[in-house]
């Protein structure tokens, strides 16, 4: 019951104009860090060891626009529920859409990796842009709960993406490619991996970090070429985002090369503007063997 009254409301506050959720968001980032204080500790211990060169002030300030962007984060992730495709167009603009067209023309699919930056959440309404012919594939963990992860579909689906469980997108990628269906698969490139995948490390933003190698395992497979994404908020609500190739041909690549690729770009990004990063994630808790 709990879970249908979380949908029902999900469903109503997605109604309401964004100057309303910024509202929202406004408390909501007064709780989250003063009154909750929402793993600031964890924040606080990442922004240390990312940015030693930066001041105690420094890392402070860029605590607070993290928390203020979290908070519009987490409002701007339920409105595209009833939210048109203009609105969503307008607050969230792709560019260079040329360098993924190369690859259809070709008659190629095509990997996405990118990062929990940004609004990483509207970048599935690039699906407008898409010819109905191609498809264009969102991995996700599915929640327990089915009411619950119904709803997150729902919304992740509004503007024809297609979520796919992430443990199920090798199955449908294969499928893909046999009957030369034209895709593309938008993996997140900074998860975590757990205990039993620690099987790459690199350095990332100064600290000794694992990488989850299944974007390099199935490209490198498959010879699938690889793009980023390079988003920047340009205000509250507004987002650009630009399309890069990272590697046309990744079998020419190097074990390890493509996740240092998507890594290095993925860094780049965060030291330009740290504050739309998730830092409240648990990135390093796991240390590599000595």
């Amino acid at each position: 019951m709990f879970s249908y009254i979380i949908y029902a409301l999900v469903w109503l506050v997605s109604f309401l104009p964004f100057r309303v959720l910024y509202l929202i968001a406004d408390g909501m980032y007064y709780i989250l860090y003063y009154v909750v204080r929402y793993r600031r500790k964890i924040v606080a211990e990442n922004l240390e060891h990312s940015f030693p060169e930066k001041t105690s002030r420094e890392r402070k300030e860029i605590e607070k626009k993290f928390y203020r962007h979290l908070s519009d984060f987490f409002v701007e992730f339920f409105k595209p529920w009833h939210m048109s495709q203009k609105e969503i167009q307008k607050r969230c603009v792709f560019k260079h859409a040329d360098v993924l067209q190369h690859y259809y023309d070709q008659g190629r699919q095509v990997i996405g990796v990118m990062g929990h930056y940004g609004n990483w959440e509207w970048m599935t309404s690039y699906a407008l842009l898409l010819n109905p012919a191609v498809s264009f594939y969102t991995l996700y963990k599915p929640l327990h709960n089915r009411v619950l992860d119904k709803m997150m579909v729902r919304i992740r689906s509004r503007f024809g993406a297609k979520p796919i469980p992430r443990n199920d997108v090798l199955r449908v990628i294969v499928r893909d490619l046999q009957a030369k269906q034209i895709f593309l698969a938008a993996f997140i490139g900074d998860q975590t991996p757990n205990i039993y995948n620690l099987n790459f490390w690199t350095t990332f933003l100064n600290q000794d970090t694992p990488v989850l190698l299944g974007t390099e395992k199935i490209a490198t497979k498959f010879n699938i070429p690889v793009i980023s994404l390079s988003t920047r908020k340009i205000r509250r609500g507004y987002y650009e985002v630009d399309f890069v190739s990272l590697c046309e041909n990744p079998r020419d690549l190097k074990p390890g090369e493509l996740t240092e690729l998507h890594t290095r770009y993925l860094e780049q990004q965060i030291r330009r503007q740290p504050e739309y990063w998730l830092w409240s994630h648990r990135r390093w808790k796991h240390h590599r063997k000595a």
